[in-house]
């Protein structure tokens, strides 16, 4: 009985996941809802049932170089960060619908890598950056000074636009090299379980019924459910939470 309700409880949360958690983070969860059990008995429980988590490959970017030139590399591959807005990391992906392409433009904190701002729209340019950005800002309550912005030395966020937008807002820009994924990781690593985790696994007759979506997802389940292993396997908001907890809780004592 007890293996059945095993069972029962390894498929509810793999299916809850869209078929991507794997036996570790399925362990994890079982823990927490007071489950006493062995990460092996859970992997071999997913094998008899033919549970098979989806694998993350990072996909060829959109990059197309500006002509303008880059800003520093402040980060140099260090992805990681003590406190919430401390870097921000932003790249664009596209999305195939059946009405034809869009493009998504993402601003992740690192520190949680909850994401923070999102755009999307039919075109390619600095203005979906700009959007991006804006939101990211706005999330975090407008004030956003200091922060560093990581990206790729794309067009889009070599532009003008774009390094106004910065300055308006205070932020300092850091590119990575030109047609390197390892220096825009957190990013790449976003796109690629958006396309594996999501995407792929439907189908989208029209540009807006993506949109909303892709949002949908986004909102309810990339940063307020998905395991993170950086986030010690909680979600973003949840991470972000907890430190807020623990900073009140330090100012308190």
């Amino acid at each position: 009985m007890r293996r059945r309700r095993l069972a029962d409880e390894i498929e509810e949360i793999f299916n809850e996941s869209g078929g991507t958690y794997g036996s570790p983070k399925i362990f994890i969860l079982l823990v927490r809802r007071g489950w006493r059990v062995s990460v092996n008995t859970v992997a071999k429980l997913m094998a008899e049932l033919g549970l098979v988590a989806q694998k993350v490959r990072r996909r060829s970017g959109l990059t197309r170089p500006g002509k303008r030139p880059a800003a520093p590399d402040f980060v140099k591959r260090d992805f990681t960060a003590e406190v919430p807005d401390l870097v921000w990391a932003g790249d664009i992906t596209e999305i195939v619908t059946e009405e034809g392409k869009f493009y998504l433009a993402t601003v992740i904190d690192l520190f949680s890598r909850r994401l923070l701002g999102y755009a999307m729209g039919s075109r390619h340019d600095a203005d979906l950056v700009v959007a991006a950005l804006n939101m990211a800002a706005a999330i975090r309550g407008g004030d956003v000074r200091g922060v560093i912005f990581h990206s790729d030395r794309g067009s889009d966020y070599v532009s003008r636009r774009f390094a106004r937008a910065c300055r308006r807002l205070g932020v300092t820009r850091s590119m990575g090299r030109v047609g390197s994924c390892f220096d825009n990781t957190v990013s790449e690593a976003f796109n690629s379980v958006l396309k594996v985790e999501y995407v792929h696994r439907h189908t989208f007759r029209t540009r807006t019924e993506a949109r909303i979506r892709i949002a949908t997802w986004i909102t309810d389940f990339y940063n307020t459910r998905r395991l993170h292993s950086v986030c010690g396997f909680k979600s973003p908001i949840d991470y972000e939470n907890e430190y807020g907890a623990g900073l009140t809780v330090g100012l308190a004592a």
